[in-house]
């Protein structure tokens, strides 16, 4: 297996002009919490965004059609939203020195929101409570003033769109486990990206977070010369606050939705019954107890099983089975422990999935890529109808009755003390093995990181999907190290662990013992 490869140009990471925009803006805040700051920052960027976009067009249509300068309907149909005077970066920004400008900044977002419907809602309008300091606002103005200056239409776009995805990427890595619930990894969503290769069709995130998922979808397409319109967009989100930087990511990246919220989530309230998505791609929350499941015991949606009412992973996949078109395929994020339990009738379901050939591809992650938490995870392909299909024009082979095996934990490298990412070649070599196994060409088994295995297989391992049980151990490599320095590696780990064996042996016997004095 090909080691791990370090950072790459093309690895998905943004550093340069975003990194030293955000830290100059993250010095601003002072002693603000990221988690306010964040929609302070993001908010004016989008607003920047709109307004750039909005005074592009109006430049065009002054030079092409002066008569339709005034009307909406041309902005609108070049997915332009319609900016009043008073609400034009140019505005503000000649007032970003002003004591009112946090008042002023409320009164644009208020202007813009009541003359783009789509908007309603959505915008950030408290920039004037007595919290935020005026003058932190004006520099911040002027900061972001900067972004993407002198650039071309499409250009400027695409920059300001990095900008605030990786600004939305850095706010949750300040934040721990609740940014982590709005964000999911960059480097995780591509992998999933690139092995579905979402090219035409409907695509779904029944929890979309700040929408990164979609995002990625369109510059996929992007990247490999097809068309955007060739996929329209659906997601749902439960939580307002990051439904709004849903809608705002998209809305920064010209990208078309159809997003919904409601309080009640997509098991209670599911917005768009009736959608059978091509492609699905989901970070649920992981091993979520209180998910209302006794309320829904006779849901349509539990083909193989009524999911434990202590734990959602199971209610997810299979709504997210239920949503997927005859031939769609899915990729999910579930902690580990779904791979393997046998709680409360998991284990039957996920034996119900595997023998009703729903379940494609199975991946173990390695640790910390998440901002959200520690509990390792995985990734869950599963496909409505494995006996055919097409994917970018190659037709799929029959898999019914296999499940691959792919163990990626070796994978990555350290962006800092706390985080891994996957290298553009990791994702590769990780899309590249389930493509070439579906479509029949060039897949091989590779011991300790892929393996193809059978229904038999698989039932002889309990039905239990953890991909290290199957890969095997990786091929020996010659190394390097002496023999003296490896054994005292291993003798300083067997110290350590023998320790640590003896206080866990004195603390149960001290429990045992004040169990016996009770009695």
């Amino acid at each position: 297996m090909p080691k791990p490869v370090k950072n790459e140009t093309n690895n998905g990471a943004h550093l340069g002009y975003e990194s030293e925009l955000f830290k100059a803006a993250d010095k601003l805040r002072g002693n603000m919490e990221p988690s306010d700051y964040k929609h302070v920052a993001l908010g004016l960027i989008f607003l920047k965004h709109i307004s750039d976009r909005f005074e592009a067009r109006y430049r065009q249509l002054e030079e092409e059609y002066p008569e339709g300068i005034e009307d909406p309907d041309e902005y609108a149909a070049e997915n332009v939203f319609w900016v009043p005077q008073a609400a034009r970066w140019s505005s503000l920004q000649a007032k970003a020195k002003q004591p009112t400008i946090g008042k002023l900044i409320d009164e644009a977002m208020l202007a813009i929101e009541k003359v783009n419907p789509s908007l309603k809602g959505v915008l950030s309008k408290d920039y004037a409570r007595p919290a935020l300091n005026a003058v932190m606002l004006g520099e911040l103005i002027d900061l972001i003033s900067n972004i993407a200056l002198g650039e071309a239409q499409d250009r400027a776009r695409d920059v300001l769109g990095r900008v605030y995805e990786y600004f939305l990427g850095q706010f949750a890595g300040s934040e721990g486990k609740r940014g982590g619930e709005f964000y999911t990894p960059r480097s995780v969503v591509r992998v999933m990206v690139e092995m579905l290769q979402p090219f035409k069709g409907r695509v779904y995130d029944p929890c979309c977070g700040s929408g990164g998922m979609f995002v990625q979808s369109e510059q996929f397409i992007q990247a490999h010369g097809g068309r955007i319109g060739d996929i329209a967009i659906y997601g749902q989100e439960s939580n307002y606050t990051t439904w709004r930087l849903c809608k705002m990511n998209l809305a920064v990246r010209g990208i078309d939705s159809d997003i919904r919220w409601n309080s009640e989530g997509s098991f209670h309230k599911n917005e768009l019954p009736d959608l059978r998505a091509d492609f699905i791609l989901a970070n649920p929350p992981f091993n979520i107890s209180d998910w209302g499941g006794d309320r829904l015991r006779e849901d349509a949606r539990w083909k193989y099983g009524m999911p434990p009412t202590g734990n959602a992973n199971y209610a997810w996949l299979q709504h997210i089975l239920h949503h997927l078109a005859p031939t769609g395929t899915a990729g999910v994020v579930l902690a580990n422990g779904s791979m393997s339990s046998q709680q409360s009738g998991e284990g039957d379901i996920r034996k119900a999935m595997i023998e009703g050939d729903a379940i494609d591809c199975m991946i173990a992650l390695p640790g910390q890529l998440f901002y959200s938490t520690q509990i390792p995870a995985c990734l869950w392909f599963l496909a409505k109808d494995k006996s055919n299909g097409i994917a970018r024009d190659q037709k799929l082979r029959d898999r019914r009755g296999e499940i691959l095996f792919i163990d990626a934990r070796k994978l990555g490298y350290m962006v800092d003390r706390t985080r891994r990412e996957f290298a553009a070649a990791d994702v590769a070599q990780i899309a590249d093995t389930y493509h070439h196994w579906r479509e029949g060409i060039g897949y091989e088994d590779i011991p300790g990181f892929c393996k193809s295995a059978s229904l038999e297989e698989i039932k002889g391992h309990n039905y239990v999907v953890t991909p290290g049980r199957y890969v095997g151990a990786e091929a020996a490599e010659e190394d390097d190290t002496p023999f003296v320095e490896r054994f005292a590696a291993l003798r300083e780990t067997l110290t350590a662990q023998f320790a640590e064996s003896e206080r866990l042996t004195a603390m149960i016997q001290q429990k045992l013992a004040e169990v016996a004095i009770d009695e």
